[in-house]
């Protein structure tokens, strides 16, 4: 089944999105929506150098990107403050590292997805011989709030989501 279907849900969400977006259950759209659930998964397995992302706690995920989602919200707020009302020399912009203990790669993409979807912040760079990210922050006032920030908001949850506890991910040392 999984040499068909490599992403069983993938491909049931493909279909039901492809159902939504036609709004229309005739047979003609089952039959392009299923060819469209089972063709495209296919054609991206090459694409996933590292297979497909083992959500360990889905609830811990939604939590997360809820929690974000309010962060993200929050930070466009505040960054619209500072452009608006603060004059240029006022603004702190500075780079911080902040140490990783997270090594699977979907997890650090899911960390580079919200860092750079909140507003003020940028991920710069990864610095894998150190474990650190290089990270830019428009407004910098505490740093050590900052890496606390990064490491307890975003960075736990998502080590909670892709691995297990007291285990390191595959190919890495603990």
């Amino acid at each position: 089944m999984s040499r068909w279907l490599p992403s069983p849900l993938l491909s049931i969400g493909l279909l039901l999105t492809w159902l939504l977006l036609n709004e229309s259950v005739a047979a003609a759209h089952w039959l392009l929506g299923g060819a469209l659930a089972v063709v495209a998964p296919l054609l991206v397995r090459p694409l996933l150098p590292h297979g497909h992302a083992r959500l360990r706690r889905p609830r811990a995920l939604l939590r997360l990107l809820w929690l974000s989602a309010i962060e993200i919200v929050r930070s466009a707020f505040n960054v619209g403050q500072l452009i608006l009302l603060r004059k240029p020399d006022a603004v702190n912009s500075q780079f911080i590292r902040v140490p990783l203990d997270l090594r699977s790669p979907h997890g650090l993409a899911l960390l580079s997805c919200l860092i750079n979807s909140t507003p003020g912040t940028v991920w710069v760079d990864l610095l894998p011989e150190r474990h650190e990210l290089l990270l830019h922050v428009f407004d910098l006032h505490d740093e050590a709030w900052w890496i606390d920030t990064i490491k307890t908001s975003y960075e736990g949850p998502i080590i909670e989501v892709f691995e297990t506890a007291g285990r390191a991910p595959e190919g890495e040392k603990p």
